[in-house]
């Protein structure tokens, strides 16, 4: 802390001489991508020192009057209160949506409550384990028994199955484990690490996360934090076209995108799923940079040409050109569609723009991709350079899912078509399981000659406890209440803990935020987390609809 103080105060002098010295109208630019103590503390307005004239002469330093100094000591507390304002914000008090009380959500049948306990028992047992072999690091390695990390998270500690997981914990009455997180949370996660991160899975993962366990539990720790890091998100966006890089450094604040990517390209799914959290950052803290760093993809994204209607999943922040013609409803573009969607329900359908954008993407998507077997079954597959490849990955699954919940308002009297439709591609995702040998899920299957809903690859051959399938059954089983979507999830709630197969030892932090979830909601009562107050981020952390008419939002013009 010593040496923090000795840069403020280094810092004020420097900037004392900037404003007073010089005159210089840009103290402190709104567009630095560094924190102004280390812009001030690099630059010398003269050569010759703080104290050289602008002449250049160096000279005798002449006495400074006690009342000058003074003076100048006073201008200098002013400024480093205002360096401390700028480095820790106060966050402002926004109400919060009034949300009824959250339900037990006690299904009522004992045959089901038995089934809702045992998912119950498998997040304990995850969490558990996790806080004993992995506490502190970003994910658990079950059989090896330490801590695991990818490169999403950079190279630190950030804890993020304890961030993830907290909404699970809370929703299912974990208190205790909920606690520990919130202890370590509050003790622990720092955010002013030299790291290199994903801003699409810090988002989703982290600002979800702790957005979600602030709003259930009130605790006002979660949304400082959420706060905090948002921050450290921003100068991602320092792009010619404002389409934020897929990385940036925490620290320095330096960002680049995937060497993957086609030609330096931004991914759609990750630059399209930031709307739900930026728009809950502005209400809660007031501040519209947030809101308009998101309207301003939207708006870019609408004046571009988009081949056969379709959105391609890359798009270069430089010059502001889409990539490769490659146009996926699951893996690189997903989200992207869910957000459009979600952006409407979490104004709480106000947002009129983001619903006529949703539906005409699913126009085009189902137009160009949306296909039937020979065998009767509906897939997604994907458009690549002018034609149709005929797979299906296990992200698009959640697709059925997402027809569901946008098939009430859409245009017409398609409401129950989309309903349908999502129930088909459930249907399609569920025989994706039942093909296997373990009844789980291939990561890909082709619908090519007379494979159906099989993976072919050996590289595709493989389930990493996702989520999509069990969300989709979710959503169907709100909306339909058909049991056979509970016998769906409980299959494969079983089938987790298959014998024999090889293991990739990594306990992902999704699949405590997600997968044990929307396993736990899908043996509820509708009564927990309603969907007509609250609305699922991408990775399954319930943020409350923004009631616009008593909203902080800017001139309550948000979702309009």
């Amino acid at each position: 802390m010593a040496a923090r103080t000795d840069e403020r105060n280094d810092s004020a002098d420097r900037a004392l001489c900037l404003h007073v010295g010089t005159g210089n109208p840009d103290l402190g630019h709104a567009h630095t991508t560094t924190p102004p103590t280390e812009t001030w503390g690099r630059k010398e307005r003269y050569p010759g020192g703080p104290r050289a004239s602008p002449g250049g002469g160096q000279g005798e330093a002449e006495e400074i009057p006690d009342e000058i100094r003074a003076e100048i000591q006073t201008e200098k507390n002013k400024l480093l209160e205002e360096l401390k304002k700028k480095e820790n914000p106060p966050v402002p008090l926004a109400p919060v949506p009034n949300l009824p009380e959250l339900k037990n959500g006690d299904p009522g049948d004992p045959d089901i409550r038995e089934k809702r306990d045992k998912i119950k028992e498998m997040m304990k047992h995850a969490w558990d384990n996790y806080r004993q072999y992995g506490w502190g690091h970003n994910e658990l390695k079950p059989i090896a028994r330490k801590g695991h990390s990818t490169n999403i998270f950079g190279n630190s500690q950030m804890g993020a199955t304890i961030v993830d997981a907290l909404d699970t914990l809370y929703i299912m009455g974990l208190l205790d484990e909920f606690r520990d997180g919130q202890e370590w949370v509050t003790n622990n996660l720092d955010f002013g690490v030299n790291s290199e991160v994903s801003v699409f899975e810090v988002n989703i993962r982290f600002i979800g996360g702790l957005l979600a366990a602030y709003y259930l539990s009130g605790q006002e720790v979660f949304k400082n934090k959420a706060v905090l890091l948002a921050e450290k998100l921003l100068p991602a966006f320092n792009t010619p076209t404002g389409i934020p890089w897929a990385m940036v450094n925490l620290k320095s604040g330096v960002g680049r995108n995937w060497g993957w990517a086609s030609a330096g390209s931004s991914i759609l799914a990750e630059f399209g799923t930031l709307h739900l959290e930026f728009v809950h950052l502005t209400y809660l803290t007031g501040n519209p940079v947030y809101y308009n760093k998101v309207m301003h993809i939207r708006k870019l994204l609408q004046k571009m040409d988009r081949p056969n209607g379709l959105y391609p999943n890359y798009l270069n922040p430089r010059t502001g050109r889409w990539g490769q013609h490659h146009t996926s409803v699951g893996g690189l573009g997903d989200s992207f569609y869910e957000y459009l969607l979600k952006a409407w329900l979490v104004s709480d359908r106000t947002d009129t723009e983001a619903r006529s954008i949703y539906d005409n993407a699913i126009e085009a998507i189902e137009k160009h991709l949306i296909r039937k077997s020979n065998g009767g079954l509906t897939f997604i597959g994907e458009w690549k350079n002018g034609h149709l490849e005929r797979k299906m990955g296990h992200l698009t699954c959640f697709a059925g899912g997402m027809l569901a919940l946008g098939a009430d308002g859409s245009p017409g009297d398609k409401a129950g078509h989309y309903l349908q439709l999502g129930a088909e591609i459930a249907h399609t995702c569920h025989e994706s399981y039942d093909r296997t040998v373990l009844k789980l899920g291939p990561e890909a299957f082709k619908f090519d000659g007379g494979a159906e809903a099989v993976a072919v690859r050996q590289n595709e051959k493989y389930y990493i406890l996702r989520p999509e399938v069990i969300e989709t059954y979710w959503y169907m089983w709100r909306f339909t209440h058909d049991p056979k979507y509970r016998n769906w999830g409980w299959e494969a709630a079983q089938d987790v803990y298959s014998s024999g197969p090889t293991y990739d030892d990594v306990q992902q932090s999704f699949f405590l935020a997600e997968t044990l979830k929307y396993l736990y909601l899908l043996f509820s009562s509708d009564d927990l987390l309603p969907l007509d107050n609250w609305v699922f981020n991408t990775e399954a952390h319930p943020l409350p609809v923004i009631r616009t008419a008593n909203s902080t939002l800017p001139g309550n013009h948000v979702a309009r």
